[in-house]
C-alpha cells in the first residue's frame, strides 16, 4: 500500500468512526483533498487511491498544474475553496465544478454573467461568517436570508453553507451554528470541517469536509 492510500485511509477511518457516532452514512459526507501546493504527482497518487474530489485556492495554480491532471484523469471534480475576487470569475466558471466561497452580491452578478457566457454554471457554497470576524470573508449572519433568496434566483445550483470557525476555539459551537442557520434557512449541503477538525464537523452534520495536511502529510 502506497503511503497515500495508508493516508486516506486513516482519514476514511475516522470518518466511518464519527459517522458512526451520530449515527450517519459515510456516503452523505464528500471527502474534498485540499491539494493547493501540491504536486501533480502527490493529486495522482491520492486520484490513483480512490479519492474524487480536489481543492484549490488560486486560479494561477489550477491552470498551471491541472490540465494536464484533468487530460489523464477527466473524472477528477475541482472545488474552489478559497476566496474568489469578482475579477476571476470567467476563470473560475471555467475551471472549477464547485465554488465555497460565494459572501457578496458583486461576485454573484460576475459568477452569473460569466455562467451565462460560458455556458455552464459551476455549483456554489454560501460562505457565512459564522465567528463574525472582521479579517474574514462571509456573508453576515443578518444578511444570510437575503443573499441566499439572490443565489437561489440567480440560476446557479446552489451546494450549501460554508463556513470556518475562528482559529484557536472549539470548533464545534459554530459548526453547530451553520447546522442550525442551513435548517432555518432550507439548506442541506454543509462544507465544514479541515484536517483537525473534520470528525467534529461529521458529527455536526457536514456533508462536505476539506481535508488537506491529514492526507498530503
Amino acid at each position: 500500500m502506497t503511503d497515500a492510500a495508508t493516508r486516506l485511509d486513516d482519514v476514511r477511518d475516522d470518518m466511518v468512526r464519527a459517522c458512526k457516532a451520530s449515527r450517519r452514512r459515510i456516503d452523505d459526507v464528500t471527502l474534498i483533498a485540499v491539494s493547493k501546493r501540491r504536486s501533480a504527482d502527490e493529486i495522482a497518487a491520492l486520484a490513483d487511491a480512490g479519492v474524487l474530489h480536489f481543492g484549490e485556492n488560486r486560479v494561477a495554480e489550477v491552470e498551471e498544474k491541472w490540465p494536464a491532471i484533468r487530460q489523464a484523469r477527466p473524472g477528477l471534480i475541482l472545488h474552489m475553496v478559497g476566496q474568489l475576487q469578482s475579477n476571476k470569475a470567467a476563470d473560475a466558471v471555467r475551471l472549477f465544478d464547485v465554488i465555497h466561497s460565494l459572501d457578496r452580491p458583486s461576485l454573484l452578478d460576475a459568477l452569473v454573467r460569466e455562467s451565462a457566457r460560458a455556458g455552464r454554471a459551476p455549483s456554489v457554497y454560501v460562505q457565512v461568517n459564522i465567528g463574525d470576524e472582521e479579517q474574514k470573508g462571509g456573508v453576515a449572519i443578518d444578511d444570510l436570508p437575503d443573499f441566499l433568496a439572490k443565489v437561489r434566483t440567480s440560476g446557479l445550483p446552489l451546494a450549501g453553507l460554508m463556513g470556518m470557525p475562528p482559529r484557536g476555539v472549539q470548533a464545534g459551537p459554530y459548526f453547530a451554528l451553520l447546522a442550525d442557520l442551513a435548517r432555518r434557512h432550507g439548506v442541506n449541503g454543509l462544507s465544514m470541517g479541515m484536517s483537525d477538525d473534520f470528525a467534529t464537523a461529521i458529527m455536526m452534520g457536514a456533508t462536505a469536509i476539506r481535508v488537506g495536511t491529514a492526507l498530503f502529510e
